[in-house]
């Protein structure tokens, strides 16, 4: 573009600005369906949201994290030069975690966990040989117990900036017994931390319905474009808030 200045021209080049990618992994069997308020809200802050359904209660989690979320990341990040976020629910997580210690990404971002087990849940462990919940959440649900030898345990600290958003409601009196601590009904809170996360946060929110929440979803912004979660002029629904 030319520019004229002070009876002078001037040649000014403009670098065209390219979307950050941003991944979106559903939670044990839930849809890109669940995901849907995430997705149009990262797509008005302008990135390039990917939201796909993988079939999270068919396979184990090695199965979808190195066939179907790598599958994904091939077939629909086609600019390897510009930035991968992700943000998962739940078992979303832990898929994540396991492909990304084996499948390290040159231009990973950053990414938001909402309600992960990874540290396993106590769900997992108390249901763990029943045979509805072995109809219902297949073989990847075998994985999410809070034992040593539980895949969630196995994976180590994270080395790829982390927000962590727990909730603090459970909508289900009995897995409240079973779990025994502050929870979302699924997981504990403290059993959604990761070694070596960047930030952590609780709302005031129920396990199924976290990635509804109003606040939840403007988290997710915050610490996709700042690294940190956000502390200054936040709504009540944040129950509790700390540095981790």
């Amino acid at each position: 573009m030319i520019m004229k200045h002070d009876g002078t021209e001037r040649i000014m080049s403009y670098k065209k600005e390219t979307k950050d990618y941003v991944i979106l992994l559903h939670g044990l069997n839930r849809t890109r369906i669940s995901m849907k308020r995430i997705e149009r809200n990262l797509g008005r802050h302008g990135y390039e949201v990917i939201n796909a359904d993988y079939p999270s209660s068919r396979f184990s989690i090695g199965r979808l994290a190195d066939e179907h979320l790598s599958g994904i990341i091939h077939a629909r990040i086609h600019d390897r030069s510009r930035k991968v976020h992700f943000v998962t629910h739940s078992m979303g997580g832990i898929i994540l975690r396991h492909y990304l210690g084996s499948h390290p990404l040159k231009n990973l971002g950053r990414v938001v966990m909402l309600g992960p087990p990874n540290n396993g849940s106590e769900i997992a462990d108390r249901f763990k040989e029943n045979i509805l919940y072995r109809a219902l959440t297949g073989p990847a649900g075998q994985q999410l117990g809070t034992r040593p030898h539980d895949l969630p345990v196995k994976l180590g600290p994270v080395r790829f900036e982390l927000g962590v958003i727990a909730g603090d409601v459970s909508l289900n009196p009995y897995f409240s017994r079973i779990i025994d601590e502050a929870s979302d009904g699924v997981v504990s809170i403290e059993s959604t931390k990761a070694d070596g996360m960047n930030d952590f946060i609780v709302v005031h929110s129920c396990h199924t319905f976290i990635m509804q929440n109003r606040e939840v979803v403007k988290q997710v912004v915050h610490f996709l474009k700042t690294g940190a979660f956000q502390r200054i002029g936040v709504r009540p629904t944040l129950s509790t808030i700390s540095r981790y």
